[in-house]
């Protein structure tokens, strides 16, 4: 047989002086005064639509029992053992009742809205995020850095490296070991080469060039991108080499500067623009830097780098470009 409470108007524990309507299974939004004649309960206007699961739209506990009246066909008559349990099993019903009653009502602010339900824990397995890593996926040659958009791969000489993320965030690659700046602001490296899509409507590798190697120079030794006089600035500079080559197959230019900074030895820095081989042909910037009085970076170096850019997909560059590289 079962004991589940029927449908009806029960007292509202959250709100004294009212009643709520019981469907059998949950509270719904129903309420009223209540019955001064103590009629029976009956069902109520169709129930507003409701997620609130057992405990309705307000929070309320299970309904108490119904009173004697209110009992089913089944549960009044019945021998003198049969009675006994029944009024022993109620009053277990009403017991837990009350204890979860109890239970809703503490969990109440002083303002009647009920608490916030716990949160549960999950028992699977965290989900982390990948992280970042400077060390090139498995099917990447680490002789080669690629550059998608450009359409071009240079080689990275032994003992440099290609980090996955830089402050520049463009293609980079240089050298490892990191260095405190002369400026003492922040960290350096020795040797730096950047690729880059020439962002002016110019077309012509040598005003490229010449126009880029002002802002090459500025980054490395003047002032970088987050606004650091890492090398105490730019003090002079001397042109070294100005001269048009082939690069990756197209014709392009070349400019060399020696700059003189207010601390530490200085350095070189390098522009070389050429059109690209993909798409409509616009042009691209290599920008190499590297720190004076650094026995691993002969100006040579530069020139060997420079030689070996490759167009994407030419037949080199799966050869290794780079591998056989060093200073």
């Amino acid at each position: 047989m079962s004991y589940a409470t029927p449908p009806g108007w029960y007292p509202d524990t959250g709100a004294p002086g009212l009643e709520r309507w019981w469907d059998g299974t949950a509270w719904t939004a129903h309420t009223r005064p209540p019955a001064a004649d103590g009629s029976a309960p009956h069902q109520p206007p169709a129930p507003a639509q409701s997620g609130a699961g057992e405990f309705g739209p307000a929070g309320f506990g299970p309904p108490s029992l119904p009173l004697p009246h209110q009992r089913g066909p089944h549960d009044g008559a019945g021998s003198g053992n049969r009675t006994k349990v029944l009024a022993l099993t109620l009053s277990g019903v009403l017991v837990l009742g009350a204890a979860v009653t109890g239970a809703i009502l503490l969990g109440r602010d002083e303002g009647g809205t009920p608490a916030a339900p716990p949160t549960t824990s999950s028992t699977s397995a965290p989900v982390t995020a990948p992280s970042a890593s400077d060390e090139p996926a498995p099917d990447e040659n680490p002789a080669v850095l690629v550059d998608q958009l450009n359409g071009i791969t240079v080689p990275v000489p032994r003992g440099w490296e290609k980090p996955r993320s830089s402050s520049s965030d463009v293609p980079t690659i240089r050298t490892v070991q990191s260095y405190d700046c002369p400026g003492g602001s922040s960290f350096c490296y020795h040797g730096t080469v950047t690729t880059h899509t020439a962002r002016s409507a110019e077309t012509d590798p040598k005003a490229l060039a010449e126009a880029d190697i002002v802002t090459a120079a500025d980054l490395a030794y003047e002032e970088d991108s987050l606004g650091r006089r890492n090398h105490g600035g730019i003090a002079a500079h001397k042109v070294l080499k100005a001269e048009q080559l082939s690069v990756a197959g197209r014709v392009g230019y070349l400019v060399r500067w020696q700059v003189t900074t207010g601390k530490g030895p200085g350095g070189y820095v390098q522009s070389v623009a050429f059109a690209s081989s993909v798409g409509s042909g616009t042009p691209v910037i290599v920008r190499l830097a590297f720190d004076a009085d650094v026995a691993e970076l002969p100006l040579s170096l530069m020139d060997t780098i420079t030689r070996g850019i490759r167009p994407l997909g030419d037949s080199a560059t799966s050869g290794g470009v780079g591998a056989s590289i060093s200073p």
